[in-house]
């Protein structure tokens, strides 16, 4: 059966799906997703197999080169979500190809994360959670330009946030944020990264301990303001409403986070009957003031600033936070390169909102910092930039990305087309976008990557849970326009991103054996102490051989081994593997890691490599001797 696509192209809409329910045929997939959208139907979306024609699966990419030949390298480093992996994943850029995963908030044999005493110790201390949900990876900037320094991330499941060290590619650190349920945003506050903010979505009693449980008018979100150094939550800000994604500004002032639930309910219904919502404006000089001047609830042992509405319409002419009316449940902010605008998705409505930053502190009425409000189409979420004044926003019903001018739609009226520039196909339901360095003062202006989800037809099946669609999009043409290039399938699910230029990063090829932080074994410091029911072992690992071939410990004792990869060939790994023992920890050249675990039965345990190093690599192992008790 031929029918039409959304832009009138002929598409083969047949499937299998035809004699069960005609309305499958005569819809096609994107058409279908959405009305799916638009009307709440995706829970039957399961069910829809219908097939994209061959030729609005081809894309006009045929002028770009987004080619990576093997043995070179990408021009950028891509930082994705991982989603329910609680993971980051680390994709080269232009090729889409996947270099590494960085665990944060998961156990990984591989990277021996979280067998060690190290990273096991930060992932208990940091809320012992057996999984995460990692959304938004930022990286760290010094005067509005990344620095390589570090990455950070949100847990959106359990309220935590996380610094990973680009000099090794690992998470050094876990913070669980007191007094938030659900940290959406992840976000550092420019120019030079004072602040890595935290942004709590649900809303809850403060303190959470007890009361006001059936009182939704007493709840309260918050933000939380985190020290990028020592991972210290310094303050929070108390806020009505539940918020949703945030960014901070380029000049070390503003904050802005959108928000929904103005209504302060705890149902859907109660949460949709308002026709506005909010954009929050958080006036971080002004906070600080209040901090060092005492004005402050201190709640799970951190200072607490009341920034609610109530409380900021009091505050004369230099309120904490600054409440804006916008489009009901609005998504994305993003602030734009030049710092001059702040832009918040519509989401249920098809406008975005573009907040003049510099009028915000000037004006009585924060709403009239409100510039611009263009019509973009159907569920706009999130915006990137590149650099030469456009905005790039998703479409999540519309399937779509649209390009945009900013300054023609400040000059524009309210709700006009006239600043779409284009929009381009994505396949499908994009949620976040990023365009490379967007977050910076000084966007590439040539990648940008649509992480779609919902994408059932576009790989090979693989069951009924599908690989979502990472899509490379180029855009550094402006008279060819958009061009689609590259479909990469991602795990469940994808949210947001980074792209940083690969000369802004540093990453070792081996650990520094000079940093003491490490505590390296060296040859002569191999030894065995043994003390009332413990064993503290000391050894190296090198190709073929550990530091011992017997260990022998009492059945009982307390077992304490730390290694040290002695190897200077860069990427030559070893591991320690003693799996009845649940054991596995990585080791990469120069690499030190300890590992304590009890000697609880009897028998002969055998410690082994589990990462091929050389011929003899199967001959790599010691025995873990455990003795009966006495």
């Amino acid at each position: 059966m031929t029918d039409t696509d959304s832009n009138g192209r002929p598409g083969d809409v047949s499937n299998a799906a035809d004699d069960r329910d005609p309305l499958f045929a005569r819809i096609p997939r994107r058409d279908f997703m959405k009305a799916g959208a638009a009307t709440g139907a995706l829970t039957g979306l399961a069910g829809c197999t219908s097939l994209l024609s061959s030729e609005e699966n081809a894309t006009a990419a045929a002028d770009v080169d987004a080619s990576v030949p093997p043995g070179e390298h990408d021009e950028y480093y891509g930082f994705l979500s991982g989603g329910h992996s609680g993971e980051i994943r680390v994709y080269g850029i232009p090729s889409m190809r996947q270099l590494m995963r960085i665990p944060v908030f998961n156990r990984e044999s591989a990277r021996g994360y979280g067998f060690d005493d190290e990273t096991r110790g930060m992932l208990e201390d940091a809320g012992g959670y057996t999984w995460g949900d990692t959304h938004h990876p930022r990286v760290s900037q010094t005067d509005n330009d990344y620095d390589g320094r570090w990455a950070f991330v949100n847990d959106k499941a359990n309220g935590r946030m996380a610094r990973i060290d680009l000099k090794y590619f690992e998470t050094d650190a876990i913070v669980d944020v007191p007094n938030q349920q659900g940290t959406h945003g992840a976000c550092c506050m420019l120019p030079d990264t004072k602040y890595v903010f935290g942004v709590g979505e649900f809303r809850v009693p403060m303190p959470n301990d007890g009361r006001d449980l059936d009182d939704p008018d007493s709840y309260t979100s918050n933000i939380a303001a985190i020290d990028p150094e020592t991972m210290n939550v310094e303050w929070e800000v108390l806020v009505d409403g539940n918020m949703d994604n945030g960014d901070g500004g380029k000049n070390g002032r503003w904050f802005f986070a959108t928000g929904y639930n103005s209504e302060s309910a705890v149902t859907e219904s109660g949460m949709s009957e308002s026709d506005t919502d909010w954009v929050k404006a958080f006036d971080v000089p002004a906070i600080e003031e209040a901090v060092e001047a005492g004005e402050y609830e201190e709640i799970g042992g951190v200072p607490v600033v009341d920034g609610t509405r109530d409380s900021s319409l009091n505050e004369g002419d230099r309120p904490l936070v600054r409440y804006l009316d916008v489009s009901k449940s609005p998504h994305g902010v993003s602030v734009t390169p030049d710092g001059k605008y702040a832009i918040a998705s519509g989401k249920l409505d098809p406008t975005c909102s573009v907040i003049d930053i510099e009028a915000l502190g000037e004006v009585d009425d924060p709403n009239e910092a409100v510039v611009g409000r263009p019509s973009l189409g159907m569920g706009p979420l999130h915006t990137a930039y590149d650099g030469r004044g456009h905005a790039y926003t998703t479409l999540f019903i519309d399937s779509q990305v649209v390009k945009w001018d900013i300054e023609a739609a400040v000059e524009a009226d309210a709700e006009s087309e006239d600043p779409v520039v284009e929009k381009i196909d994505v396949h499908y339901n994009p949620g976040h976008l990023i365009a490379a360095e967007s977050y910076t003062a000084e966007p590439a202006g040539d990648w940008l990557i649509s992480l779609n989800k919902l994408s059932k037809d576009r790989f090979l099946p693989v069951g009924p849970v599908h690989p979502e669609n990472d899509q490379l999009i180029y855009i550094g043409d402006d008279d060819a326009g958009m061009e689609l290039v590259k479909d990469t399938p991602a795990y469940a699910e994808p949210h947001d991103a980074s792209i940083v230029h690969k000369s802004k990063l540093e990453p070792a090829s081996t650990y520094d054996p000079a940093d003491p932080e490490l505590d390296p074994v060296g040859v002569d410091d191999v030894d065995i102490q043994r003390e009332d029911g413990r064993v503290d072992v000391k050894m190296t690992s090198q190709r073929n051989q550990f530091g011992f071939e017997d260990i022998t410990v009492q059945e009982g004792d307390e077992v304490t081994i730390t290694v040290t990869n002695i190897e200077t060939t860069a990427d030559l790994l070893h591991s320690m593997a003693i799996p009845e023992h649940d054991v596995n920890i990585k080791l990469a050249p120069q690499e030190t890691r300890k590992v304590t675990f009890a000697a609880d039965e009897p028998g002969v345990y055998w410690m082994y490599c589990a990462f091929f190093c050389s011929a003899l690599h199967l001959e790599m192992r010691s025995r873990l001797l455990v003795e009966p008790a006495e």
